[in-house]
């Protein structure tokens, strides 16, 4: 019986050749339960493999959009840092330049103040040397005149009238005066 179902299950051909093939029956179960467990999962478990397939897909990508628009944000905010960056640098030369501009003007200012006071004072010295010279002048006409009174009522051996004096004095003064050394 053995050898039955082992030529059947090897199958022999006229020749006396074996092949491998199965029984007609199994062939044909066989293969009915191979469609209706295709049509099984063509009908269930594939669509809920593509679905699942095509979640990961469309999650997959939408991080990689999102990776992709958070490196465009990134790249959009370090330009702006670095144009930032530039115009804090542009404005802080400028206020520097300013500063140099502006502390430049107010040396000027304070020499030209400085150089002003010193004209006033060197001014004031100079009127105040006057105003001396000339009170300083007045005294000795006075004391001269009384001195050149004195002496020409001793020479003259008389006084003198009071106009008479003053105009002795004036022109002693201006006779002084004109000399240029008072001798």
């Amino acid at each position: 019986m053995l050898q039955v179902i082992g030529s059947r299950a090897l199958g022999l051909i006229a020749d006396g050749t074996q092949t491998i093939l199965p029984d007609k029956g199994e062939l044909i179960y066989g293969t009915l339960a191979f469609l209706i467990v295709f049509v099984v999962l063509w009908k269930f478990a594939f669509p809920a493999l593509n679905k699942m397939l095509a979640e990961r897909t469309e999650k997959i990508q939408g991080e990689m959009e999102k990776a992709e628009a958070t490196r465009t944000q990134a790249d959009q905010v370090l330009a702006e840092y670095r144009e930032n960056l530039a115009g804090a640098r542009g404005e802080s030369n400028r206020i520097i330049e300013e500063a140099r501009k502006t502390a430049d003007q107010l040396r000027r200012d304070v020499q030209a103040k400085a150089e002003q006071e010193s004209q006033n004072t060197v001014a004031r010295a100079q009127e105040e040397i006057r105003a001396e010279r000339d009170r300083v002048f007045q005294e000795l006409r006075s004391q001269v005149g009384d001195i050149a009174v004195e002496l020409a009522g001793r020479v003259v051996g008389e006084s003198l009238d009071k106009s008479t004096h003053e105009r002795l004095i004036d022109e002693y003064i201006d006779q002084v005066a004109s000399s240029g050394n008072g001798n």
